[in-house]
């Protein structure tokens, strides 16, 4: 079928939002010190964000995938009561300030705080301020983001499946295992990498609950931050890096799961 036009009053808030999204990515392009990108890159420090923003945000997402997969199970299919203060409480994060994320992970965590006094007594740990500080900071603000997306894929998948998995004698782990879990196979993928997106651009919550101490909690965010005060311009070439390295890892996990998912 032909399809129509698009109405002009569609037409012209779409071309405003799409100019408000892009305007500021093609800036940063334009404004980049193209001359200067190989000596800026080799800076010191600049390896050491990069690697730790990128193993710290795929830790954050794998602790993600493990924790909130289930956790979006229960939201979905459980009927425990409390489910939709239980769902409320898992949301928070998304709106609440990063900082104050990291403010609350510093007085549950913290040398003085409610688990962290235990931690450090009996064990002699301290999270605030290591590189574990940096994972559980991200996987904080980031899980939100797999459960919502996770839970969405399993109240639209066919529960006529999982009955007839039922029927034929398989128990709810075995059922979980062979027939939900590949069945929101897209789903639980696309929420990891909304995760992973969210992780790597972490800042509010890292540097309240972390720290700025390169090679330990300094994160491509935070050297952005600091860039910015001393050198603008290894500020853009640094926001240049995580530009690609979120696109290009956006675009092969759409290539190999999303388009998959949407294909079928």
């Amino acid at each position: 079928m032909r399809r129509a036009r698009t109405p002009a009053p569609l037409l012209v808030p779409a071309a405003l939002a799409v100019v408000f999204l892009v305007l500021p990515l093609a800036g940063l392009l334009v404004r980049t010190p193209w001359s200067q990108l190989g000596a800026l890159l080799t800076a010191p420090g600049v390896g050491q964000a990069l690697r730790l923003s990128l193993v710290s945000a795929t830790l954050a997402t794998a602790v993600s995938v493990v924790l909130g997969v289930p956790l979006a199970w229960v939201l979905a299919r459980s009927r425990a009561r409390g489910r939709a203060v239980l769902r409320a409480l898992v949301t928070v994060p998304l709106v609440l300030p990063p900082v104050v994320g990291g403010v609350a992970l510093f007085l549950v965590l913290g040398r003085q705080g409610i688990v962290g006094r235990w931690l450090d007594e009996a064990f002699g740990l301290t999270v605030p301020f290591t590189t574990t500080a940096v994972v559980i900071a991200e996987t904080f603000v980031a899980m939100p983001f797999l459960v919502i997306s996770v839970e969405g894929a399993l109240r639209a998948a066919d529960v006529r499946y999982e009955d007839a998995a039922a029927t034929l004698g398989a128990d709810r782990w075995t059922t979980f295992r062979r027939v939900t879990l590949p069945l929101v196979a897209p789903g639980v993928a696309a929420g990891a990498v909304l995760c992973w997106a969210r992780a790597l651009g972490e800042f509010g919550a890292t540097i309240t609950f972390a720290g700025n101490f390169p090679g330990t909690t300094q994160t491509m965010p935070l050297a952005v931050y600091l860039a910015l005060q001393r050198d603008p311009q290894a500020a853009i070439v640094l926001s240049l890096v995580l530009l690609v390295v979120s696109v290009a890892t956006l675009l092969l996990l759409r290539d190999r799961w999303l388009g998959r998912g949407a294909a079928a």
